[in-house]
């Protein structure tokens, strides 16, 4: 069964068949509660979820300390044809196989981040701590015309809790193996009629999991010293209008060096042909890289992100006026050591250090009819800004016949966006809506710097040789949706869509003849072809049809989804050698095509029991792609795009003499997917596999304090995460047990 999947149309007529009318399955208990709406903001305006015409899986925040979640990272395993990574660059959104690999101060992700409706452009500051959450929506499918650029994969956006007119205060406190500590606390005060303020923290810290068999010192990879503070304040302006005022801080400290060599996973590297090792997991968790050019630092890395919001809403008479605006910073510091392979069998240790200064603005108006009315809609004005300052610099590069110190000072760099929008729907007829809505974008993107060849490390124009890095590129887009959606019956929503989306093309290193920037000019020996330093944007026509329904007297659920997208000028990103040095190149792919089926839903047995469930299918592959202009990649699937995968999960309540115990088990099943180095001509497969989740909550009656116990990944098995041009592996996280004790009034 797993490996024969009915046509699109098939399972979707099936679905409206079967559940349109009503079900009856032998076990059901006739009696036990509904489960559960939830009321979510997808469409920018409050609505349940059952009722949006799109595919979308919403955690709430219950769900994600249930079940460990910490981080953005921590979320895939609950979501269908979604993947998340916490790479070494930042995090890694791959949706339905469409995915990013540029986390540069110049590249842009293909899956959108928000907080709080506030796009975070950085991937590096977007796999932050996850606390006192409401919910969190993940959107598949692309969404251009309400959430933008950049959205072509789909939206996450994380809703932090707002305050409320109740005085109540929680605090928690967590250890596990690894040494892993965690505590978090909230307080909820009601000041007045009219104001409410919240504050919540969380602080959390772990050991490597990476073990050093370098021979060396030095400590490795993947722990963790986070702290995260959030304060809010709502504000009720009469009985129409409030106001919400949002103040972030997060504090990271974590080591980089949270990587091994590629052969801690394959053989045949050297061929071009890897092939998975069969090797323990704790042989894959250890680093055994002995560089021959010299010991590596110890390495260290601060994240620092902060920001300040506001968020007004006021109703007047049918419709409701929006505003959303946000000012953050982002600084980010580092010192890393990487194996970098030169050859097919020699690699190098190459130390970087990195500083990093980001600062973002972003301001959208909007207004939003009465959803309930003949015609309804949304239209708004949407404004985004970011700049940077970054210096990558690079030592211990001399075997290439490079000076002891490769520098790449750039600053200032800056992204301009605007953007207008809107989006109608009319009401045919009592069960059928129409929907059509646009969204044009104007994105503006600079940069100046250069590439450094120095003996110092203060460049020296006596000595030193300075490339110019200089170019700037303008780009628009209007992105449409079109759909339909219909009541098929009570409970049971039918929709289909076409919608299109798009991610703003950008730049490479280089400059063009006769550029002159910071006192540097471009002669036509250094310049590079226009085709070679710019690359176009991306773009998305997706196809989708689904059905969403609620049956067994509303104790069962089944979303079903089928698409097919058409992806022109994917954007792929690898390093290259220019000039005779390496540089960071992102090229457009051509052609690419994904086809997929998605089911997923719960179903409650009897009183005290939940299944949920998801299985997906999906085709993801190069239409057209020559990467080095002679080998033809048509044909091979998208990065982290698996067939099929499987998510099965099933939570019991116990009611016992003194408490309630809530026990859970969740797995994910997901088949076989490459993560490609397409620079290199390099697939690494990685194997099909399970990771298995379980979890007891304790809850003593009439008692303001709880237990929790959760293992994650039974099966203690590791894999890749993400491989890069160098042979270094990010690995995924080996088993983990945590003991929570959480108090609340």
């Amino acid at each position: 069964m797993f490996n024969r999947v009915p046509s699109p149309l098939t399972l979707l007529a099936a679905a409206a068949t079967t559940f349109c009318g009503g079900a009856h399955a032998v076990g059901i208990d006739p009696d036990p509660a509904p489960i559960a709406e939830i009321v979510v903001s997808a469409l920018r305006t409050p609505e349940v979820a059952s009722r949006i015409p799109v595919a979308m899986t919403v955690l709430t925040g219950e769900q994600l300390t249930r079940d460990g979640i910490e981080r953005p990272a921590d979320l895939a395993r609950r979501l269908p044809n979604v993947s998340m990574d916490g790479a070494a660059d930042g995090l890694k959104i791959t949706i339905r196989g469409v995915t990013s690999a540029d986390t540069t101060e110049k590249g842009d992700p293909s899956a959108a981040v928000m907080q709080d409706g506030i796009y975070i452009a950085r991937p590096q500051s977007q796999d932050a701590a996850l606390f006192d959450i409401e919910r969190v929506e993940v959107l598949r499918g692309p969404q251009g015309t309400l959430y933008g650029r950049n959205a072509t994969a789909g939206v996450m956006n994380i809703v932090s809790r707002v305050p409320t007119h109740i005085l109540e205060g929680s605090a928690g406190a967590e250890i596990g193996n690894f040494n892993a500590r965690r505590l978090d606390a909230m307080l909820n005060v009601p000041v007045n009629a009219s104001l409410a303020l919240r504050a919540a923290l969380s602080a959390r810290r772990h050991d490597s999991y990476l073990a050093n068999g370098q021979g060396t010192p030095y400590t490795l990879g993947l722990d963790r010293d986070d702290r995260a503070a959030r304060l809010s304040a709502k504000l009720d302006l009469g009985t129409d209008a409030s106001l919400v005022l949002r103040y972030d801080l997060g504090i990271q400290h974590d080591n980089p060096d949270n990587t091994v060599q590629d052969g801690n996973f394959y053989t045949g590297v050297a061929t071009g042909k890897p092939v998975a090792t069969d090797h323990s997991t704790a042989q894959r968790l250890t680093n055994t890289f002995i560089a021959p050019n010299g010991l590596p630092e110890q390495a260290y890395r601060e994240r620092r992100s902060s920001g300040i919001g506001a968020d007004l809403r006021w109703k007047l008479g049918t419709a409701t006026l929006y505003y959303l605006g946000s000012r953050r910073h982002f600084d980010d510091d580092f010192l890393t050591n990487y194996y970098y392979r030169v050859a097919p069998t020699l690699a190098l240790g190459v130390r970087e250090t990195f500083t990093g200064a980001y600062t973002q603005d972003s301001h959208e108006l909007r207004l939003a009819s009465d959803a309930s009315a003949v015609l309804s809609g949304q239209a708004g004005l949407y404004y985004f800004r970011e700049k940077s300052d970054v210096l990558y610099g690079f030592r211990d590069l001399e075997p290439l016949g490079l000076p002891p110190y490769y520098v790449f000072p750039h600053g200032p760099n800056v992204a301009r966006s605007k953007a207008v929008f809107g989006q109608g729907t009319w009401r045919v007829a009592d069960a059928l809506r129409a929907t059509l809505g646009a969204r044009y974008t104007d994105d503006v993107k600079s940069r100046v710097g250069s590439t450094n060849f120095q003996q110092t490390a203060t460049f020296n124009a006596a000595t030193d040789l300075r490339l110019l890095n200089a170019a700037a590129i303008e780009t628009s887009k209007t992105t449409w949706r079109a759909g339909l959606d219909y009541d098929l019956a009570p409970g049971t929503l039918l929709y289909g869509a076409v919608s299109t989306g798009y991610k703003a093309g950008g730049f490479n290193d280089g400059c063009l003849a006769g550029t002159r920037a910071l006192g540097v000019e471009c002669p036509a020996a250094q310049a590079v072809p226009e085709s070679t330093l710019v690359y176009r944007p991306e773009t998305l026509t997706a196809f989708e049809a689904g059905v969403k329904t609620r049956f067994l007297d509303r104790r069962a659920t089944l979303n079903l989804t089928a698409f097919h997208y058409h992806y022109d000028n994917l954007q792929l990103s690898g390093v290259a050698v220019v000039q005779g040095a390496p540089r960071y190149v992102t090229s457009n792919a051509g052609q690419a095509s994904v086809t997929g089926v998605e089911a997923d839903g719960a179903v409650k047995l009897g009183n005290d029991g939940t299944l949920q469930y998801g299985l997906t299918w999906l085709d993801a592959h190069y239409v057209t792609y020559v990467p080095d202009g002679v080998h033809s990649l048509a044909g091979q699937p998208l990065d982290r795009s698996p067939a099929r995968t499987l998510t099965l999960g099933y939570d019991h309540r116990f009611g016992l003499a003194h408490g309630e115990l809530l026990a859970g088990i969740a797995t994910r099943a997901s088949a076989a997917y490459l993560i490609s180095v397409p620079s290199q001509l390099l697939a690494y497969r990685v194997a099909g596999h399970t990771s298995t989740d379980l979890s007891l909550h304790w809850q003593a009656t009439r008692a303001p304090w709880q237990l929790q116990l959760r293992v994650r990944n039974l099966e203690n098995a590791v894999r890749p995460i993400a491989i890069d041009s160098f042979g270094m592996v990010v690995p995924s996280d080996p088993r983990s047990l945590n003991a929570r004790l959480a108090y609340r009034f």
